[in-house]
């Protein structure tokens, strides 16, 4: 079975690189499966899981959103930050949990920081539904 070259990488650099059989993305447009000899794409991402299927095992990786590129048998993922599964500090990811949602209590929506806050919240339980999957 053919491969695809899958590259996630943040400002501080590459957080994954290798052949995977498909990769799976949530974009805002909906969720996306990337196989080899997928046409060429750009999509914004949401704060989402990034799939990465291979015959051995699946790995998941948190994302803070970003853009995925596809081109030829090469899928690359620009993102402000990524963690592979176990790279993620589970009782870190609860303290942030926390701590946005006593934030979110004390804002309005119509608070500047209100939308920021929220996309904290999401982070945050974007790395503790990762790091719970099998």
């Amino acid at each position: 079975m053919n491969t695809i070259l899958a590259s996630i990488v943040t400002p501080n650099g590459k957080v994954f690189e290798g052949d995977v059989h498909m990769v799976s993305v949530r974009a805002v447009a909906g969720d996306m499966g990337i196989l080899p000899n997928h046409m060429p794409v750009v999509a914004p991402l949401k704060i989402s899981a990034v799939k990465l299927k291979s015959f051995d095992a699946d790995q998941y990786v948190a994302v803070s959103g970003g853009f995925i590129e596809v081109r030829g048998d090469q899928v690359t993922i620009l993102t402000e930050s990524a963690e592979l599964k176990k790279d993620i500090d589970v009782s870190r990811a609860e303290r942030a949990k926390e701590e946005a949602e006593r934030r979110l209590s004390e804002l309005t929506e119509e608070s500047p920081e209100y939308k920021a806050v929220q996309n904290d919240l999401k982070r945050a339980e974007n790395r503790l539904d990762i790091a719970s999957r099998h």
